[in-house]
């Protein structure tokens, strides 16, 4: 078995809020309301990956549907799903992993809308294993016995790391993973404390201007077309408010289909939430935002869940996706 060194616990939440919304006090289940707009609190994870939300709130999509975003940042997906079915936020932002081992305990969460997808590109996606310079890795077989920053454990990363190393001809049971937010990752590659990272943007940006190189295309390996994570909400939460819920999708679709179409505005909105030097915002890899999640990919992933121990037999996602 495996060895899990755990970094940080995965429920911890970061205090605080971003900009994108005021911090109305209170929420009985359906937002809070205030002069006709309905503050909703969101959990999401400070990378690339939800920009197009805060694009969105930026250029009205969300306030003219009489909604105002009050997002707070997390470290991944499994930090989050307890929050939103305690209803401490009333969506979130997921990989799909994390919501497959949720639904797969009877965990009563929804995905509503698309959130993010694997460019298809190895080599040039928005999420890699990355190793840092000097590095005498050169292929992902070579894994095992290595210790591999993941944001959280038992979620998209380690999953698709062990693809990547099972295509290679490697023993993914060997790796190590090591939990970590993903901004701490450049220094703890650059500092020798782990020895590859998978990374999402903005920080392989700062890894790969560091010297650091990429090693494998985890996501691509799952699948060209991979679902990586989406929005969701609590069953309960979608069964009381069905017009709030109507309003965040097509909200949020409006600002999927508009930050594909506008990647310098993604650019620069990734600066108002995240620690990405401006410096480095052309060398960014920008992923594929969708309107529709691709199923197979997503069967994909629960089928890999359950090769990796993660449930034992994968959830039913007639319930968990729209």
């Amino acid at each position: 078995m495996r060895r899990l060194l755990i970094g940080l616990a995965a429920g911890t939440l970061f205090t605080a809020a971003t900009a994108c919304g005021s911090s109305d006090s209170g929420s009985d289940g359906g937002g809070s309301a205030s002069g006709g707009t309905t503050t909703l609190k969101l959990g999401v994870i400070p990378i690339i990956d939800v920009a197009p939300m805060y694009l969105g709130e930026k250029k009205g999509f969300y306030g003219e549907r009489g909604l105002k975003l009050e997002p707070t940042l997390a470290q991944g997906g499994a930090a989050i799903v307890p929050g939103v079915v305690s209803g401490q936020f009333d969506f979130g932002f997921s990989n799909m992993t994390s919501l497959l081992v949720a639904r797969s305990k009877n965990v009563p969460v929804k995905a509503v809308v698309n959130g993010v997808a694997s460019t298809g590109k190895p080599g040039a996606d928005f999420a890699e294993i990355a190793v840092p310079k000097g590095s005498a890795l050169k292929s992902a077989k070579e894994l095992g016995g290595k210790k591999v920053a993941v944001n959280t454990l038992g979620n998209i990363c380690d999953t698709s790391v062990n693809e990547s190393v099972r295509k290679d001809g490697g023993d993914p049971s060997k790796v190590e993973y090591v939990e970590m937010p993903f901004d701490q990752m450049p220094a703890a590659l650059a500092k020798g404390q782990v020895d590859a990272a998978c990374v999402v943007e903005p920080a392989l940006a700062t890894i790969k201007s560091q010297g650091g190189t990429v090693l494998a295309s985890n996501f691509v390996d799952v699948s060209p077309d991979l679902t990586v994570a989406m929005y969701f909400t609590s069953e309960q939460y979608a069964a009381k408010n069905p017009e709030l819920v109507k309003k965040f999708q097509e909200a949020t679709a409006e600002s999927l289909a508009y930050a594909d179409e506008h990647p310098d505005e993604v650019r620069e909105i990734i600066t108002t939430y995240t620690k990405i030097p401006e410096s480095l915002l052309k060398t960014v890899f920008l992923p594929r935002w969708p309107a529709e999640p691709d199923r197979a990919s997503i069967e994909r992933l629960a089928e890999l869940g359950q090769q990796d121990g993660l449930f034992e037999k994968a959830p039913d996602l007639d319930k968990l996706l729209p």
